[in-house]
């Protein structure tokens, strides 16, 4: 943990190097939803490869570069595509893109994801504002001697995801009549999807939504001081009784599809909070 702190040093000052500004916000692009880009006034972009520190991305649909720039006026910064443990990276190095986003100056993430949907009131392509997590990975990026320069060693988890921005998602989606929800995403390891047995398990311990990602950048986020909010696209039904075979084309179609509903509550939220910034 202690040599994180170099690491993210080091990161930060090559992006500095070629962007000068102030990130408002990190947002972290899942599967399928990496168009949202396409909204940015790009003033720079880094391959992963390119940037100290990083990992390389292997996941499906995703790009793996991060681009800096203005959404809605606010500097921020966009990762197109993450890192997931399945792909057999440690959690500290795949959280690291989170404390850079914090050693650079956010002071809010966005993470959005592609998820298995697992309550029955759900459907295909709809959006989930998540409210709390469950953490099965069986791993926790804090493991390990804490950097008190990056974080309390006992972070408190009681609210991890910052509830007025999530009321704002849900007032938006109201407003342009499209369907969101609240709830829990619990996170699995991966890379193998889950069996009836284990749906019928996770939905009875409260969970929504599955999925392979966001909750150690969550804790992170946490950890560092990031409000935070939480985006999941629901792209397959995970109905144990009326399972089917999982269909990744048509996992990350179904993302592609909703990504237009996605980028309007993202941009929303940054609407509110450059009218809170300013006034």
């Amino acid at each position: 943990m202690l040599e994180l702190h170099d690491h993210i040093q080091e990161a930060c000052t090559f992006i500095r190097s070629c962007w000068d500004q102030v990130p408002h916000a990190g947002i972290i692009l899942g599967t399928g939803l990496g168009s949202l880009v396409e909204k940015i006034e790009i003033q720079a972009t880094f391959d992963y490869e390119e940037i100290p520190h990083f990992l390389k991305s292997t996941a499906t649909s995703h790009r793996g570069r991060l681009v800096c720039g203005l959404l809605e006026g606010l500097p921020v910064l966009a990762m197109e595509g993450r890192f997931h443990m399945y792909e057999g990276y440690p959690l500290k190095q795949i959280t690291l893109p989170v404390r850079v986003f914090k050693a650079l100056g956010a002071q809010l993430m966005v993470v959005s994801n592609a998820v298995g949907g697992m309550n029955p009131n759900y459907a295909c392509g709809d959006i989930m504002v998540i409210d709390d997590q469950i953490n099965l990975m069986g791993d926790n990026p804090l493991i390990g001697i804490n950097d008190d320069r990056l974080g309390p060693r006992f972070p408190d988890m009681s609210a991890p995801y910052d509830r007025e921005l999530g009321n704002v998602a849900l007032e938006i989606a109201r407003t342009n009549n499209f369907v969101a929800h609240r709830g829990v995403m619990v996170a699995v390891a991966g890379p193998n999807l889950e069996t009836r047995a284990e749906y019928r398990f996770l939905r009875q311990i409260g969970a929504d939504v599955v999925g392979m990602s966001t909750i150690p950048e969550v804790i992170v986020a946490v950890h560092a001081g990031l409000r935070t909010i939480g985006l999941s696209v629901i792209t397959d039904m995970c109905l144990p009784d009326a399972l089917k075979p999982a269909n990744v084309p048509e996992i990350i179609a179904i993302a592609g599809a909703a990504e237009p509903r996605l980028t309007t509550l993202v941009c929303g939220v940054l609407a509110h909070e450059a009218a809170r910034s300013a006034g």
